[in-house]
């Protein structure tokens, strides 16, 4: 009981939970913001009514989300003075550099812009005003990157010294920092996985309406651009998390080792599918196994040597001195699992659905609709019976949360599976937490900040659920016609300024 009511429990309890809720709304952040920004340039270049309404609908989406995205995150910059102050002290000279440039750059993107395309649709000419909202996905998009930057020198840690006699990190290579490879490998894969929770969420809202068979035109539009999005970043999401393993299995051994419950070492070493084993006797009593996938996972080689869990451990024993250098085996394990599982069904259920839904052309000409006709789902010659059909439009809603676990897990493994470190070979977790801040107090705030949440959580999904039934909004004059420069139309002086003083 005493630890686990441990200051340093509660605090990464706390942080765990802030921070796994904070992340639920970041890869609808960064994939909304470019999809509405593409819409939007849809409509620029064709100027069919049904693309204006379908910006103005999954932008509002995205504002809402984008609202509470940016809520939750303001927590935890305090988290680490509140929680984590000798990890501050320690590592704030490299870790605050990149943030500082998310704030100053990213940030300042995102909010100057996000208030200009909000206020500007009657106001600011076409591509003006189109060009705002790239700026605002141009913003989300180097935020995650300086974000990532910070964590990925977490997970291997470059470009710096420690000062002795002042007992801290100091930075020596920022460039380094923000360019080395766990950096760059990292942030592909996340932005991948963000675009496969944007292509899921699109296509699932979308397979709402359809089954409903209301606002057709936008609907259908709107859920072929989130299918196909769904199936390229689900392909780059797999891509680039076979190169992240390769970059894991050489920086974080331990990690990759219990990804896979691989207790010793071997060569060729299998690709566990399911395990049950006993972590204090370290072996697996049960395992079903791929031969060989491991190592190519690892090495690219079918026969290559992949270390295991006690190799490992005993060999950062030595380099670090005494002590159990294990993660949470279980959490590790099915983490891994659960992130790649939800995150290839969410893949299945795209190309399924792009399949059953593909273009007229390649339809009978007696099964091919309009664009103000709900779709056939045609898995060969014929449709699916209407019983089938409506199991797939609740299966593709049911889909929008796939991916939103993948990620959740995702992150759940990269950081558990670090432990004991919270800076890799540098700093333990039980070193970087505030010495002064009381169990009571910790636990305070942690109860604090999970019903405030939950209200938030409450908040989110009546706000979504709201304006996902509302669907897209009617037009108007304004919407057809904004201005065709700053400052209004010297053809009509009845038209809306840009700007008033």
């Amino acid at each position: 009981m005493d630890l686990a009511l441990a200051p340093e429990t509660l605090a990464r309890w706390q942080f765990g939970i802030t921070t796994v809720y904070h992340f639920l709304f970041v890869p609808l952040t960064i994939s909304l913001a470019a999809l509405t920004a593409g819409l939007q340039t849809a409509w620029v270049r064709t100027e069919k009514q049904k693309y204006l309404r379908a910006t103005k609908f999954w932008g509002k989406l995205f504002l809402i989300n984008i609202a509470m995205g940016v809520v939750t995150g303001i927590v935890q910059e305090f988290q680490f003075g509140m929680n984590w102050s000798d990890y501050s002290r320690f590592v704030g000279d490299i870790f605050g550099a990149p943030l500082a440039f998310e704030a100053l750059i990213a940030f300042f993107f995102e909010s100057t812009f996000i208030g200009l395309w909000i206020f500007g649709w009657d106001k600011l000419p076409k591509k003006i005003h189109l060009a705002c909202i790239w700026m605002v996905s141009m913003g989300t998009i180097l935020s995650a990157y300086f974000i990532l930057a910070a964590n990925s020198w977490m997970q291997h840690p470059v470009g710096y010294r420690i000062n002795e006699e002042r007992g801290r990190a100091e930075l020596t290579d920022f460039w380094l920092v923000l360019t080395q490879n766990t950096a760059l490998t990292q942030f592909f894969h996340t932005i991948t996985a963000a675009f496969l929770v944007g292509g899921a969420f699109m296509a699932g809202i979308a397979a709402f309406h359809l089954a409903r068979k209301k606002h057709i035109p936008v609907m259908r539009s709107s859920l072929r651009l989130g299918l196909i999005v769904m199936i390229i970043a689900g392909m780059g999401t797999a891509i680039s998390g076979d190169l992240l393993g390769k970059v894991m299995y050489k920086q974080q051994p331990m990690k990759m080792a219990a990804a896979e419950a691989l207790w010793d070492g071997e060569a060729p070493a299998p690709f566990s599918v399911f395990a049950y084993g006993d972590v204090d006797k370290g072996h697996n009593k049960v395992a079903i196994e791929v031969p060989g996938l491991l190592s190519f996972l690892a090495n690219d080689d079918f026969t290559s040597f992949v270390p295991g869990i006690n190799d490992v451990n005993k060999a950062e024993q030595e380099k670090f001195g005494s002590g159990d250098y294990r993660p949470n085996i279980p959490v590790a394990y099915w983490g891994f699992r659960w992130m790649i599982g939800f995150g290839m069904a969410s893949l299945g259920v795209g190309v399924l659905g792009l399949w059953l839904t593909r273009k007229r052309f390649m339809l009978p000409a007696g099964l091919r609709t309009g664009e103000d006709e709900v779709p056939h789902l045609v898995l060969f010659k014929k449709p699916l019976s209407p019983k089938f059909a409506n199991l797939y439009w609740i299966v593709a809603l049911w889909t929008m949360g796939f991916p939103l676990i993948a990620n959740s897990w995702g992150w759940i493994f990269t950081e558990m599976g670090r432990q004991p470190w919270v800076v890799y070979g540098v700093l333990r977790t039980r070193d970087a937490v505030s010495p002064n801040v009381s169990q009571a107090e910790v636990l305070t705030s942690m109860i604090g900040f999970t019903l405030l949440y939950a209200v938030l959580a409450v908040i989110e999904v009546r706000l979504m659920v709201k304006y996902v039934k509302a669907g897209p909004p009617e037009l108007t004059e304004a919407d057809l016609n904004p201005p065709t420069k700053i400052g209004g139309d010297d053809k009509n002086p009845d038209r809306p300024m840009a700007f008033s003083y």
